[in-house]
C-alpha cells in the first residue's frame, strides 16, 4: 500500500466518523468502503490510484468534502473517479436509482469496477445483517442491484463471479423458493 492509500483511509475515517450503516446494528460506515477496496484487491486488483478511490467512493455523496478539495488531496485520476460514483443527492432516492441504471453503461472501467465491488458489499451486508427490511423491499434491492451491475460486466471476472454468487444467495435467503 501506498502512503496515498493510507492517507485515504485515515481521512475516510475521520470523514465517516459518526456515520453509521442504516439498519438494526448501525455499523461504523467506514467499514463499507474498507470493504469495498478489500473486495477490490482480492479480485486481483492492485492499482493505488484504484483503491484509493474505492476507500472514498462515497465522500462526496456522504460528507463535507469538496471536489476542489478531493483532487488537491488526492489527485485529479482518484477524484474523477469518484465525482463519477457520487450520486445526485438533490434529486429524490427514486430518481437516484434510475440514474444510477441509466448512468452506468458510460462509466469508466475503474468506475465500474468500483460500482460492482459496492454492490457485492451492500448485497453481503443485507445478507450479514438485520436491516429490518421486508421481502418486498429486498427483492427491489437486488432486482436494482442487478440492472446498475448488467451494464458493468465483463472488466474483472472475479468481480462478476462474486456479485453473481452473492446475488443467487441473497435472492434465495430472500425468497427460499426461487
Amino acid at each position: 500500500m501506498t502512503i496515498q492509500f493510507i492517507d485515504a483511509l485515515k481521512f475516510a475515517s475521520e470523514k465517516h466518523v459518526y456515520q453509521r450503516k442504516k439498519g438494526f446494528d448501525r455499523l461504523p460506515y467506514i467499514n463499507h468502503p474498507i470493504y469495498v477496496a478489500h473486495l477490490l484487491l482480492h479480485a486481483g486488483e492492485t492499482d493505488d490510484e484504484l483503491l484509493t478511490a474505492a476507500l472514498l467512493h462515497d465522500i462526496l455523496e456522504d460528507t463535507d468534502v469538496t471536489e476542489q478539495e478531493l483532487k488537491s488531496l488526492f489527485g485529479g485520476r482518484v477524484s474523477n473517479i469518484v465525482i463519477e460514483l457520487t450520486d445526485d443527492t438533490s434529486i429524490s432516492y427514486d430518481d437516484r436509482k434510475r440514474a444510477q441504471i441509466h448512468k452506468a453503461p458510460i462509466l469508466t472501467v475503474d468506475a465500474k469496477k468500483i460500482k460492482i465491488a459496492d454492490k457485492i458489499a451492500n448485497i453481503s451486508d443485507l445478507l450479514r445483517y438485520d436491516f429490518n427490511w421486508s421481502t418486498r423491499r429486498k427483492t427491489q434491492y437486488l432486482e436494482w442491484s442487478k440492472k446498475v451491475i448488467e451494464a458493468c460486466r465483463g472488466i474483472n471476472t472475479q468481480l462478476d463471479h462474486q456479485f453473481d454468487e452473492i446475488l443467487m444467495k441473497a435472492y434465495l435467503e430472500t425468497d427460499p423458493g426461487l
